[in-house]
C-alpha cells in the first residue's frame, strides 16, 4: 500500500503579475492550500495582453527615468500560434461561438486573448486574490522569508513578509536594443517595436 502523501505546509505566497503566468500560478498555489496575494500595477488582469495606445516618451527605451508602458501589443496584432497552443491545458482556448463579439479565428486578435484570460480569472475567482494598481518596488530575502515592498497608484507604501515569491511579470517590458556601430549618428527615425502601435505615423516612408 502506497504511503499517504504528506500534508501541505501552507505558505503565505506573493505572486507578482496578473498576466497569463501569474493567473495560473495563483490558481495552482491556492489549490495546494497556500494563502496567495497577487500584486499587479495595472487596473485589470491580462498583463501584456492589455492593449494601450500609449507609448513611451523615449521610442528606443533608453531613458531610465521614462514612465514605463508595460505592453508591447500593437493595435492589429493577432497571435502567431493557433489558439490550441495558447490556452491552459485544463482550460482550452476554444472559440466562443455563443458570443458574436468574440473572435473565433484560429489565430485570434490580442483582444480575444485578453478576453480568454479574463474568462479564466472569473471562472476560478482569481480576482479576489489580486491587488490591482500595486507596483512591487523591491524584493529581498530576510531570515529565510521574503520582504516585498510595494506602492499603490495612490502613493500608499506597503512592506510585507512572505514565505515565498513567484515572479510572473514577464520579460517584454524592457526593449532590447541591438548594438550596431554608428547607429547613434544615423539621421533617420529610430523606434523599437515595443513602441509601435499603428502604421499611420509611417505613412509614405
Amino acid at each position: 500500500m502506497a504511503p499517504a502523501p504528506s500534508p501541505i505546509n501552507s505558505q503565505h505566497v506573493a505572486v507578482i503579475g496578473a498576466g497569463a503566468a501569474g493567473l495560473v500560478a495563483a490558481r495552482e498555489l491556492r489549490r495546494e492550500g497556500h494563502t496567495v496575494v497577487v500584486l499587479d500595477r495595472e487596473k485589470q488582469v491580462g498583463g501584456l495582453w492589455v492593449y494601450t495606445p500609449k507609448v513611451e516618451s523615449d521610442p528606443l527605451g533608453l531613458d531610465p527615468t521614462r514612465p514605463i508602458v508595460h505592453s508591447s501589443v500593437y493595435e492589429s496584432l493577432r497571435t502567431n500560434l493557433p489558439r490550441e497552443c495558447m490556452g491552459y491545458q485544463d482550460y482550452p482556448f476554444v472559440p466562443r461561438n455563443d458570443d458574436p463579439s468574440r473572435d473565433s479565428r484560429r489565430y485570434p486578435s490580442h483582444r480575444e486573448v485578453l478576453a480568454y484570460l479574463q474568462d479564466f480569472a472569473t471562472e476560478f475567482n482569481i480576482e479576489e486574490m489580486i491587488r490591482f494598481e500595486t507596483e512591487v518596488v523591491r524584493v529581498e530575502p530576510v531570515n529565510g522569508k521574503w520582504r516585498v515592498q510595494s506602492k499603490t497608484a495612490g502613493g500608499l507604501s506597503n512592506d510585507e513578509i512572505f514565505d515565498a515569491v513567484v515572479v510572473c511579470c514577464g520579460h517584454f517590458t524592457e526593449p532590447n536594443i541591438a548594438q550596431i556601430p554608428g547607429i547613434e549618428s544615423w539621421p533617420g527615425r529610430q523606434t523599437h517595436s515595443h513602441s509601435y502601435r499603428v502604421p499611420d505615423p509611417f505613412k509614405d516612408e
